[in-house]
């Protein structure tokens, strides 16, 4: 792994893993109950996985990372829904952790010291409007300047591809302050640089304006996993300052794991439930769309 002290950036690409019996039933036995239970619910074997994937990125991290045996990690949700560890040990308390899950991939960033959100967006077409139509819609969720570099990005798939970049900055940053639903998306702008974003380098030279103001105490993170999957981090004020260096090492790619890995250090928390199998391969793997790519 090339992660640098104190920071993690790792994927997993849901959209090629078709687990086996054994990895699915051995996945689902390794995971709390409660998290086994909502994944079960997902109605499409695409959300399931992609979940599945979540959760095992976050236990796997917390082992490896926090130095918490896997039977002995307990996830809860935050009162706004940011996953937790429950009774943190103090070095864990440190740590600020987050994932994403949209389109073909998983994602989590942590940070040792920095309050930290991640998200990532997949380009798409919308599904039943036009992308005129589909802006239209969208119209409060960004300010008039962010709205100016969308519409000036060229042809509609550049600009759908501008559109998701500046949705995945917005939702790093309401996850990593754990806002949730009801925050105003226009009082944050954003300014991106000049330099084009290529998969393979991640940049960290976006600014954000919070209520018309540069906001200096963040710092956010931007990458391609591929040509179609932006991927945001966002990086806030410090938590735990003596935890930083005097000056943060450049931002590194994400880290594509395989399944092998996620599970590599998984241990069973409960027996085995041959019919969760039975449920998961009843499922359409996800619903059609009119449009589902670009």
């Amino acid at each position: 792994m090339t992660d640098r002290m104190g920071s993690v950036r790792w994927a997993f690409r849901c959209s090629s893993w078709l687990p086996s019996r054994s990895e699915w039933l051995f996945a689902a036995r390794c995971i709390q109950p409660e998290e086994k239970e909502r994944i079960g619910q997902f109605l499409f074997a695409k959300d399931a996985k992609s979940a599945m994937a979540g959760r095992l990125l976050l236990r796997r991290f917390v082992c490896e990372k926090m130095r918490v045996p896997w039977s002995q990690i307990h996830l809860e949700r935050s009162p706004r829904g940011k996953p937790v560890l429950a009774a943190p040990m103090e070095d864990s308390r440190r740590w600020s952790f987050n994932i994403s899950h949209q389109g073909d991939f998983a994602v989590l960033a942590a940070e040792q010291g920095l309050q930290v959100g991640v998200d990532i967006m997949k380009t798409c077409l919308p599904g039943s409007s036009s992308v005129s139509e589909f802006f239209r819609i969208m119209t409060r969720q960004f300010t008039p300047h962010e709205w100016a570099v969308i519409q000036s990005a060229g042809s509609e798939t550049q600009q759908l591809a501008v559109f998701y970049r500046h949705w995945a900055l917005k939702e790093s940053f309401i996850k990593a302050i754990g806002t949730g639903l009801g925050f105003n998306l226009q009082r944050v702008e954003f300014h991106l640089p000049t330099e084009a974003l290529t998969p393979g380098r991640a940049l960290r030279r976006t600014r954000m304006h919070l209520d018309e103001e540069e906001e200096g105490d963040w710092l956010f993170e931007e990458s391609l996993l591929d040509e179609d999957h932006h991927v945001a981090v966002a990086l806030g004020p410090a938590v735990a300052p003596e935890l930083l260096p005097l000056h943060l090492p450049p931002p590194e790619n994400f880290t594509v794991l395989s399944f092998s890995d996620l599970i590599a250090a998984a241990s069973p928390l409960t027996e085995e439930d041959s019919a969760y199998w039975e449920d998961f391969k009843r499922k359409a793997d996800a619903p059609t769309r009119q449009s589902d790519s670009l």
